[in-house]
């Protein structure tokens, strides 16, 4: 409730509309569309539903994008206000693919940004913004399952390395919570705290913290589900080695997926190019 803020650090008005559920419904449009045409058999519907999600795309790309910042805005609050703070919901943008494809290179670039990315993962709110705090739950702390969307985004546009990057980091703060992610922990820069930092509070076993090495797992591998097939497109981080993902069951069958590591992560505080 407290983390819907302008840039400035002050709150937005109530009702909000948050960017990340604009692309939540455009996903779940296009999956439903998917699902009317290939086994429910009706046509009619998809063909609604994808005009729906078009027409939701571009209604979102014109109304929240921020031109003099270039990224999204996090909300429109109830007062129609553009709310102008950087978070790491932009990154759910990429995972929905609601993003056009002219805007993504500066999402991206932000998200890798030294104000979003600690060197362990991505913030919920950049450094720099009227109201980050790197030890607050929404303002400034790294959820590992909101870096796991993101990944799963970077790679869905075609950022490979950076998506290695994000899992990797990810991957080594989990050394530091005998390999268990928590909920959170605290968004501190890499190099001022060499480990990362314990939210106080934070669950742990948690649902979603729990997931998210699945789902980094598939951005690495680059699994993509194709009709019968299951496509295999790793990029994995060459601090890995080799990754192998045996007895992958499906409509498939059973795969196996393999990868050698190939992608260098730039060492902390060095700016790599976008790929």
């Amino acid at each position: 409730w407290n983390s819907i803020l302008f840039a400035d650090g002050t709150l937005s008005r109530l009702p909000r509309a948050t960017c990340e559920i604009q692309g939540y419904v455009y996903d779940a449009k296009m999956r439903a569309a998917h699902l009317a045409r290939e086994f429910w058999h009706d046509p009619e519907l998809a063909d609604r539903l994808e005009k729906e999600a078009a027409e939701l795309k571009h209604r979102f790309n014109r109304d929240f994008w921020l031109e003099d910042r270039e990224f999204f805005a996090l909300a429109i609050d109830g007062d129609g206000r553009k709310v102008d703070a950087l978070t790491s919901n932009i990154g759910h943008l990429l995972w929905s693919g609601i993003v056009e494809e002219d805007k993504a290179e500066a999402v991206v670039r932000h998200l890798m940004g030294p104000h979003l990315y600690s060197g362990w993962g991505v913030r919920t709110m950049a450094e720099g913004e009227g109201g980050y705090n790197p030890i607050g739950y929404h303002l400034g702390t790294i959820w590992p399952h909101d870096n796991a969307f993101i990944a799963m985004g970077l790679r869905r546009y075609g950022y490979r390395e950076e998506a290695a990057r994000v899992a990797m980091g990810m991957l080594e703060a989990a050394t530091y919570f005998k390999g268990r992610l928590p909920e959170a922990f605290a968004g501190y820069p890499r190099q001022l705290t060499e480990f990362p930092v314990e939210y106080p509070t934070a669950c742990s076993p948690q649902a979603w913290a729990s997931g998210a090495p699945l789902l980094l797992l598939r951005a690495i591998l680059g699994l993509e589900p194709i009709g019968d097939h299951l496509l295999v497109d790793p990029a994995i981080p060459s601090m890995l080695g080799q990754l192998e993902l045996l007895d992958i069951p499906g409509r498939w069958g059973r795969i196996d997926a393999f990868g050698r590591g190939r992608v260098n992560i730039p060492a902390v505080g060095d700016s790599a190019p976008l790929s």
